[in-house]
């Protein structure tokens, strides 16, 4: 059985220091901007997406909450739960004091990585959500604004400056205009950054589709640049359910749903025939279903051209884009990995989920090596690193 290599997860996640707007935000900002407050909470069920009932009572469970406006985000064990058992990772208020150091000090996550047989990490946001949601929901445009550019500034400058590269710097744009985002990616780009969050299905946010104009200038700030346009699950506020008084297991069993469709917008979009250097990646929603999806866009393609509203925006077999451009994450797929030769040994990477509930730190080694072992040591080392080292255009493993 081959050895696993050393592991570069291209889909972890960092919990937000309580400092970050309040350091990193233009003075005349920091009184809106968002903050820490500790307060009891009396209970919390979560509706979807971002959305939460919550109750506050003085005498309730504290929590770290953050404040932004008439925002109020508590934090979770289920969203920290490293270091907590299976049973214990519930959906329970908590506090920085009860989380393990290296869900938010940068330090203590590459230590947390060496123990878990990672070199390298990529780790998108909590309070902002999956792409930043939370400062294009703001009414204040300007103070929206200040808010992706502070957390940018702190997520280059401070989780991945010291790091050694050892963190990869992931960031957010400014969702509500796309000429802004564009400026936002090459402000990033000029210091090395090459991956910037976005939304698989933007409609669900209430923003333009990929169909159209609309988004060009980020689009083609991206291809130019060389940065990949990362969508994480649940970056469209919406998760597949099919019914009120589903159990959340449901969503969580689901949570390819999203990935499928944007997918599939995105292989008749025209966008990867019109940019060809631009990447795009899907994280968390697992590989298995890849196959299938790429069978059915090619049968629709050569069947339904005559009216299926792609025109000549798609000249060639969907499929030719995804390989070419388009990759798929996975951190626990036997039925994908079985299937590898289809889903593309060039197109997909390995990732630990750390803090999240679903993480497999700190046997990511372990899991690893039994969903890989029987494969050739090529495709292990593009799975678990090669493929990462040059989708992000990392520094690891050059002469």
């Amino acid at each position: 059985m081959a050895e696993l290599p050393k592991i570069i997860s291209v889909d972890d996640h960092v919990v937000e220091p309580a400092h970050v707007w309040q350091e990193y935000l233009p003075q005349r900002f920091k009184a809106d901007g968002p903050r820490v407050e500790r307060r009891g909470v009396g209970g919390m069920k979560h509706i979807g997406g971002g959305v939460y009932e919550q109750e506050f009572d003085e005498s309730g469970r504290p929590a770290d909450c953050w404040v932004f406006g008439d925002l109020v985000y508590i934090h979770k064990r289920h969203v920290a739960a490293v270091g907590y058992s299976r049973d214990e990772m519930t959906m329970t208020p908590m506090t920085y004091d009860e989380m393990r150091p290296g869900c938010y000090d940068p330090a203590e996550r590459v230590k947390d990585q060496e123990v878990n047989h990672v070199e390298a990490s990529l780790c998108f946001p909590t309070f902002p959500r999956f792409c930043g949601q939370t400062f294009t929901e703001h009414p204040d445009r300007d103070l929206g604004l200040a808010c992706v550019q502070a957390y940018n500034d702190w997520m280059v400058e401070e989780w991945c400056g010291d790091s050694g590269g050892r963190l990869i710097p992931l960031t957010i744009t400014h969702l509500w205009d796309a000429d802004l985002a564009a400026a936002e990616v090459y402000r990033n780009a000029a210091r090395g950054v090459r991956a910037v969050c976005f939304s698989e299905i933007p409609p669900y946010l209430g923003l333009p589709s990929i169909h159209g104009d609309y988004w060009e200038p980020f689009f083609r700030a991206c291809a130019e640049t060389g940065t990949t346009i990362n969508m994480h699950i649940g970056s469209s506020s919406k998760i597949a359910m099919t019914s009120p008084g589903a159990p959340a297991a449901l969503g969580s069993t689901l949570t390819f749903g999203n990935a499928l469709s944007s997918m599939t917008d995105w292989l008749f979009s025209g966008w990867l025939a019109k940019l060809p250097t631009l990447k795009i990646v899907y994280s968390e929603g697992q590989i298995g279903w890849i196959p299938y999806i790429l069978e059915r866009a090619d049968k629709v393609w050569e069947d339904n051209r005559a009216w299926g509203g792609f025109g000549d925006k798609v000249p060639e077999p969907p499929s030719t884009y995804y390989y070419r451009q388009i990759y798929g994450c996975f951190f626990d797929d036997e039925y994908g990995l079985e299937n590898i030769e289809k889903c593309g040994v060039d197109n997909i990477c390995f990732e630990t989920d750390y803090p999240h509930s679903d993480s497999t730190w700190p046997k990511s080694r372990e899991v690893g090596q039994k969903l890989m072992g029987n494969l050739p040591e090529d495709v292990i080392y593009k799975l678990v690193r090669g493929n990462a080292i040059e989708l992000l255009q990392l520094d690891f493993d050059k002469d």
